[in-house]
């Protein structure tokens, strides 16, 4: 066991561990674009971070009007999104040196993200992050996605860990309130820095309103350390 004791700790991706957000402004600008919205923006993007894939996508159809299913606009921004993260996606710097120390110290570590399993499975092979996250779950492949606990819970399943045991990384308010819908503790880095006064980031245990740039390896592992026989 850890010496962190029962501590389990489940990571969402993009955003969080990897600055994929860019890749998915890109694929979903064209895939929009050829469904014949050529003017969507980086800001209109901004408002879909932290939702999964399918739920996007719905959404498009319902904001945009458009003709073609949703699965056949699912399946595009996926492929889209694959061709483009398998050249450019980087890791947040002081996120691989995190997954470094909770590996050093046998803390069980997963992702669940809202992205397809190919999607997932690409970045972090892509990213050598896959050496040290092996247990994954996709939004694809529960009932819910974010900001339901679904994915979440399924995670922690797979570890055999308690959700109070748990400690979720989150970049998006959706992220953040399935965390506490999951009865998990948060440690929530907002993407979007105009977003952390969301109500659902005041719900987390720990907010790093400066996102990534107030965010260390060294200061967050730590901070578990300082918690992990307090609760």
């Amino acid at each position: 066991m850890s010496d962190l004791g029962a501590l389990a700790v489940i990571f969402d991706l993009d955003g969080t561990l990897v600055d994929s957000e860019p890749n998915y402004y890109e694929a979903s600008r064209q895939t929009l674009a050829g469904h014949g919205v050529p003017d969507f923006t980086w800001a209109d993007n901004e408002a879909y971070v932290g939702i999964g894939n399918q739920d996007a996508t719905r959404l498009w159809k319902e904001r945009y009007g458009l003709d073609a299913p949703a699965e056949e606009l699912l399946a595009e921004l996926n492929l889209r999104y694959l061709e483009i993260a398998r050249t450019r996606t980087p890791v947040y710097p002081e996120m691989r040196k995190f997954v470094e120390l909770l590996a050093a110290d046998r803390v069980p570590t997963a992702v669940a993200s809202g992205s397809s399993p190919e999607a997932i499975e690409a970045t972090l092979a892509g990213t050598g992050l896959g050496t040290y996250l092996r247990t994954v779950v996709s939004a694809e492949e529960v009932a819910r996605g974010k900001p339901a606990p679904d994915v979440l819970l399924e995670a922690a399943r797979r570890l055999g860990a308690a959700p109070a045991d748990c400690v979720v990384l989150e970049d998006a308010a959706p992220g953040a309130a399935a965390a506490h819908a999951a009865g998990m503790r948060c440690i929530a880095i907002p993407y979007v820095a105009a977003q952390a006064d969301a109500p659902e980031f005041a719900t987390a245990t720990l907010l790093l309103r400066g996102g990534q740039a107030e965010f260390t390896a060294q200061s967050v592992y730590a901070w578990l350390r300082a918690t992990a026989w307090s609760r």
